[in-house]
């Protein structure tokens, strides 16, 4: 029971830590935009005080202005308190929101499972040392040199393989299965991402049409942009399957850990471009660690561990 609970509870804490994340986000862009329409308030209050030296009406400007200054004293974050009430009504709220959170990890779960999706891996897409099952649902590496067709769509140096459709609307969500695996990465990708070379950007998350979540020996990381963000929150954890989650009306890209639903990581992205197609890399032998297949699961029919 203790370790359910503990588990459960580094869910919530990550959960929370997401929302506060884009919650923060949120803030400042409105800080910002109140920023610029201080600013703007504050040239029309230098204006009318321009004004009211040349022109009748003198009271009627300075009751504006006091109402204007008013205003902005009661939407400065400065000039709110906390007493020990607020205090014990945040408090109040944080636990029944942990509490609810915990409570709806099978209905997240079957959430989820309403938008899960196809996913049929390309071969012409894949690095020569990389074998795309028949029904193109997984992908192995070999250390032998496939006999391949070459094509602009194949990668050459980097260990990738996608989709072969892909999608540019609606809500998706596909789950592959890691285990046992030392060494990964997957996510989306653009059709656009670069597939010949040594270019860092044929990368899965190197490059800005590309975000995927990358495993090595007990290590996560969330790659776009060439950016790393350092999974600590997971650290060590060897998670089943991995799902990943994209919104193309909140144009978002979010990794989970497949079995708790627990957050990995989610990026906000605006909105996508082109048409997105799902990403896969099994990774290299990595010492004789990694031999096992990424394999595609059908995520309608996956269950939540409690």
């Amino acid at each position: 029971m203790k370790r359910v609970l503990d588990e459960d509870l580094s869910i919530t804490l990550t959960q929370l830590e997401m929302e506060t994340e884009a919650t923060e986000r949120i803030i400042e862009e409105h800080i910002e935009s109140c920023y610029a329409l201080t600013q703007h308030i504050d040239q029309q209050i230098s204006e009318l005080s321009t004004s009211q030296q040349k022109q009748p009406g003198q009271d009627k400007d300075t009751e504006t202005e006091e109402r204007i200054s008013a205003t902005l004293k009661h939407t400065d974050p400065e000039l709110i308190h906390m007493d020990e009430f607020k205090n014990e009504q945040l408090l109040s709220l944080t636990i029944n929101l942990l509490l609810f959170i915990r409570s709806q990890v099978p209905v997240t779960k079957k959430l989820f499972q309403s938008y899960a999706s196809e996913v049929v891996l390309d071969p012409n897409s894949a690095h020569p040392k990389l074998i795309v099952s028949p029904e193109g649902d997984s992908v192995t590496y070999t250390d032998t040199w496939q006999e391949v067709p070459e094509n602009a769509a194949r990668f050459d140096t980097t260990l990738n393989a996608v989709s072969r459709e892909g999608f540019r609307e609606g809500r998706h969500y596909w789950e592959v299965l890691v285990d046992g695996k030392t060494y990964w990465e997957l996510g989306l990708t653009y059709p656009s991402i670069p597939r010949k070379g040594s270019e860092e950007h044929c990368w899965l998350g190197r490059g800005a049409d590309s975000w995927c979540v990358e495993y090595f020996n007990g290590w996560y990381n969330a790659w776009h942009r060439g950016a790393a963000h350092e999974l600590t929150h997971v650290q060590g954890r060897a998670f089943q399957r991995i799902g990943v989650f994209s919104s193309a009306p909140g144009g978002l890209v979010c990794f989970l850990g497949a079995e708790t639903m627990t957050p990995l990581y989610c990026f906000c992205t605006g909105t996508f471009t082109d048409r997105l197609l799902q990403a896969v890399c099994p990774g290299h032998d990595n010492q004789g660690t990694n031999w096992k297949p990424l394999e595609i699961v059908d995520a309608s029919r996956s269950r939540p561990t409690l």
